[in-house]
C-alpha cells in the first residue's frame, strides 16, 4: 500500500460524541427525527444531505430551501464548537508517523465535513502531515458518502493504482463508499456501533481502535 485515505471524524479526531450530541439537540429543536445513533450510522454524509432528508421526513411536501439548511447546519456547528469540538484520536498520530516514515507513501484525508474549524485543526493536531492538495472535503464533491465519489476523487488525484490504496473509516456509510470505489477498506470502530452494523458492507479488516491499526501498518505497506 502506498496511498492511505483517512476519514476524519471518528478516525483522526475523537469528535463523534460531540457531533452526535449536537445533531440530536438541534434536531429536537426543529422537531426533526435524528438521534445520536443515527449520527453514527449516517456519519460521512454531508450536513446538507442529512438536514434535507430529515426535513423531508418531517414534511415530504415541503420545499426545502438552501437558506433553511444553512441556518440549521450553522446552529449545529456552533453547538459542536461549544461542546468542545474535537481532540486527536488516541493512536492516530503514531499511525500517521509510521506511514509517513516510509518513502513514497501518500496520506490523504477524505471527509464529508464542511466545518472549516475542524479542517483547520488538522494542522494543529497533526502539524505538517496533511497537505491541502491531499484533502477531499464536502467542498470538493457533488455527492457525499456513501457514494464512492469522495474516495474515487482521492484515488484519481493520487495517481496510484487501486490495489496500492486503502481506506481507513469508522462508519458504515464510509465503508460502503470505500468498497464501492473498489478500494481495500479498513474499519476502525471507535464509536458505539457493533460489527453487525458494518457486516453488510463487508469491510476487509475490522479493528477496535487506532492502536490495532498501528500494529498492522507494516504488513499493509508490504502488501
Amino acid at each position: 500500500m502506498k496511498g492511505f485515505f483517512f476519514d476524519m471524524d471518528g478516525v483522526l479526531f475523537d469528535s463523534m460524541p460531540h457531533h452526535a450530541e449536537a445533531w440530536e439537540t438541534v434536531a429536537k429543536r426543529h422537531n426533526l427525527q435524528f438521534t445520536a445513533r443515527d449520527c453514527y450510522l449516517q456519519e460521512g454524509r454531508t450536513g446538507y444531505d442529512v438536514i434535507r432528508e430529515a426535513m423531508l421526513r418531517l414534511n415530504p411536501d415541503k420545499q426545502v430551501s438552501d437558506e433553511e439548511i444553512d441556518a440549521i447546519y450553522a446552529e449545529k456547528s456552533q453547538l459542536f464548537t461549544e461542546l468542545g469540538g474535537a481532540r486527536p484520536m488516541p493512536g492516530a498520530l503514531q499511525v500517521l508517523q509510521a506511514i509517513r516514515a516510509v518513502p513514497n507513501t501518500q496520506i490523504w484525508v477524505v471527509t464529508g465535513s464542511g466545518q472549516r474549524t475542524l479542517l483547520q485543526r488538522l494542522e494543529t493536531g497533526y502539524p505538517g502531515i496533511f497537505a491541502p492538495e491531499r484533502m477531499i472535503t464536502a467542498f470538493d464533491v457533488r455527492i457525499g458518502k456513501p457514494n464512492p465519489e469522495p474516495y474515487l476523487l482521492a484515488w484519481e488525484r493520487s495517481g496510484l493504482k487501486k490495489e496500492e490504496c486503502c481506506v481507513i473509516e469508522n462508519a458504515p456509510l464510509g465503508c460502503r463508499a470505500g468498497k464501492a470505489a473498489g478500494l481495500y477498506t479498513i474499519i476502525v470502530n471507535t464509536g458505539i456501533l457493533e460489527y453487525e452494523d458494518f457486516a453488510a458492507d463487508q469491510p476487509d479488516v475490522f479493528l477496535p481502535d487506532m492502536y490495532a491499526l498501528l500494529d498492522i501498518v507494516p504488513q499493509l505497506i508490504e502488501q
